[in-house]
């Protein structure tokens, strides 16, 4: 395949049943992902749980693009959008690893679905879009799903729901801005550059704090060191399943199929810590499903004949 073919991208694929699948094992990875960063993060420092997720990611797309048919897509068209999109994501993914410290897996992964409807906001207050009252019911509906799983004043997750609140939010503005410069870059060069920038980013910050890095992965048993690569890995695959099954179906049909993950991200929860989520939490979890997937669903309608690029939705939030 030729380099501008790649850098253009190939024309959609009619394969639904593949790329149903291929989403359903993303929703897999990402929720066996937030488990392990979970489990890790316990005898780990997050932060350098962090950094290795994104040198993982960085080094496998390294080596994958060495070739000599690829070495095109080490050019960035847009450098700068790069930069901002990776800074965007890495804080997304930095509020995602420490609040699953604090959260149950399920209950994190619910809230911080409540993306699509936020992203809604974003794109009224800061592009000046105009917001019809059928999408505005359905940002009430997601917040009221959040609710009923968080139930204010209950005391069950208190200061620590303001992790994937806040996640969601950037992760919200970081899919605004991605939609409005798609289609400029190929996907396979915004894979790279989101571990590079994730990386650097990554290094700077453990350099800056008081985490001692060498003597915590000089502690760390063989264990914790393979789950930090496991960490890594999800994370690269299931952003590669994102952008195969992109080539697959339409996004139209896709989309709902990542809230499966809210139901892995509840099953993995389940095996690793024995917590299952309560009524009421199940209840706040199918809101905020019903108004995510649907959400999506209109945001493609909006476009018809385009093809939406992967990195529109690259990874959810990790």
């Amino acid at each position: 395949m030729s380099v501008a073919t790649l850098r253009a991208g190939a024309p959609p694929a009619t394969r639904p049943v593949l790329g149903v699948a291929l989403i359903g094992a993303m929703a897999a990875c990402f929720a066996v992902l937030d488990t392990t960063v979970k489990v890790v993060g316990a005898v780990v420092p997050v932060l350098v749980v962090l950094w290795a997720r994104y040198a993982f990611q960085a080094v496998v797309m390294s080596v994958w693009l060495a070739a000599p048919s690829r070495r095109a897509l080490w050019r960035p068209a847009h450098p700068r959008f790069q930069l901002l999109r990776g800074t965007l994501l890495f804080t997304v993914s930095a509020l995602s690893f420490i609040g699953l410290q604090h959260l149950p897996v399920a209950e994190f992964t619910a809230i911080f679905m409540i993306t699509p409807v936020l992203s809604i906001v974003v794109a009224a207050l800061v592009l000046r879009e105009r917001v019809t009252p059928w999408r505005w019911a359905l940002v009430a509906g997601a917040f009221a799903g959040a609710l009923v799983v968080l139930r204010p004043g209950s005391g069950l997750f208190g200061w620590a729901a303001l992790f994937p609140l806040a996640g969601a939010t950037c992760y919200a503005a970081f899919q605004v801005l991605t939609r409005r410069l798609a289609g400029h870059e190929h996907p396979l060069t915004t894979h790279l550059y989101t571990g590079v920038v994730g990386t650097v980013l990554g290094s700077l910050v453990l350099a800056a704090l008081p985490v001692d890095v060498v003597p915590s992965l000089a502690a760390a048993d063989a264990r914790a060191i393979a789950l930090m690569l496991l960490v890594g890995l999800m994370g690269t695959v299931g952003h590669g399943l994102l952008i195969l099954a992109m080539g697959m179906a339409p996004v139209a049909l896709l989309m709902p199929f990542t809230y499966l993950q809210i139901v892995l991200a509840a099953f993995a929860g389940w095996v690793a810590f024995g917590h299952l989520p309560d009524g009421w939490a199940v209840a706040g979890m199918a809101i905020i499903a019903a108004c995510g997937a649907t959400s999506a669903w209109l945001n493609v309608r909006a476009a018809p004949g385009r093809r939406a690029p992967p990195v529109a939705v690259d990874s959810i939030g990790d």
